[in-house]
């Protein structure tokens, strides 16, 4: 990899790269802009193939927190670290520990919380060396129902763009995974009217889901080909690819999983069939909502407000779309710019003291 012409191609401004041999901590932190704010991204626990992997992801996954916190009209700015290793070890607090001196270190450029492969317990480990983390136990908590009402919002406002009408009752909606997530779409959907067909490699979430709700199931990979008017990916990124896309029988996706287009050019091909794609990291913005209400001392009722505003926001993509003649994904990234670019050319005032430190 060659690291520093990466990173100029990104646009990224920081990445650390962090060691801890005596906790067996071994970390990277990215920081790809600050434009808004300081750089708020979680901490994912992997066991990368390789270090060059683990950085690739590390940046690709702060590029991205960049443009959902732009997006949904947040003070923040994009970061992301991820901690190599066995995230099933039982040797938490040292190692999160270890992150948190690092994430420290960095003065409030960088704000962690929880994400693939870690938990709020682990975020209190993060606390005990450092203040700027979120999504600690007793605060904003679990993010899961403003994820998914965000979602569900989203859902509304494709129906609303595709069939002038927001309403889901008897509209069917194919659900894959059944997650904190999905499970909390699931029963919003029902409730709405909407028929839900689920799908989960773990049978105990399904199970769960049909119990709280009138869905019904279907095996594995066969939910990419369930006749439905929505498809809502809710669990691994990369889903929308050459293999799943010829078949999909919806007209409309719109889900809760990061990264659901496996590559850029998947978000053309589901705009040459007709498919309306509500771009994920607009439509799952509730999670990285219900994390900054910690941070800005918002209650629940006010992060749940926050995230209504998701169901405009994805409207005001779909019209960047369609005027600009380009397909949604990049409508989105448009709209992040935009707000990026705006705030970055306002005037800078500073005091006409100079400053004694």
């Amino acid at each position: 990899m060659k690291l520093f012409e990466t990173i100029a191609e990104m646009g990224h401004e920081q990445l650390v790269v962090c060691s801890d041999p005596s906790s067996g901590y071994r970390g990277i932190i990215a920081i790809h802009n600050t434009t808004l704010g300081p750089a708020l991204g979680g901490t994912r626990f992997w066991s990368y193939a390789s270090d060059e992997e683990a950085i690739t992801d590390a940046l690709r996954l702060a590029r991205g927190m960049t443009y959902k916190n732009a997006v949904a009209g947040l003070n923040l700015g994009g970061g992301k670290s991820v901690i190599i290793g066995d995230n099933r070890t039982s040797r938490r607090e040292m190692i999160f520990r270890a992150h948190g001196r690092f994430v420290e270190s960095l003065g409030g450029r960088y704000v962690t919380a929880e994400d693939v492969g870690t938990s709020t317990s682990d975020m209190d480990f993060v606390h005990m060396e450092t203040d700027y983390v979120a999504g600690l136990a007793g605060k904003s908590g679990d993010p899961s129902p403003v994820t998914a009402h965000g979602v569900f919002r989203a859902i509304q406002a494709s129906a609303m763009y595709r069939w002038d009408s927001d309403d889901l009752e008897g509209k069917t909606v194919s659900i894959q995974g059944c997650g904190n997530v999905g499970r909390h779409l699931a029963k919003a959907l029902d409730k709405a009217g909407a028929k839900v067909i689920v799908s989960d490699i773990d049978p105990d979430r399904v199970a769960w889901v049909l119990a709280e709700t009138n869905a019904t199931a279907v095996e594995g990979d066969a939910i990419y080909s369930v006749e439905a008017d929505i498809f809502a990916p809710c669990a691994l990124g990369g889903i929308i690819n050459d293999a799943t896309i010829p078949k999909l029988k919806v007209e409309i996706v719109s889900g809760a999983a990061n990264n659901q287009l496996l590559e850029e050019r998947h978000g053309d091909m589901l705009q040459e069939r007709g498919i309306l794609y509500a771009p994920d990291y607009v439509a799952n913005a509730g999670g990285v909502i219900n994390v900054y209400s910690e941070l800005a001392g918002w209650d629940a009722k006010r992060s749940f407000r926050k995230a209504d505003e998701i169901y405009d926001t994805i409207l005001g993509v779909f019209e960047i779309a369609r005027t600009d003649g380009i397909p949604t994904y990049r409508a989105a990234d448009r709209l992040a710019e935009r707000r990026l670019q705006a705030v970055n050319s306002m005037m800078r005032t500073w005091p006409q003291w100079p400053r004694k430190s």
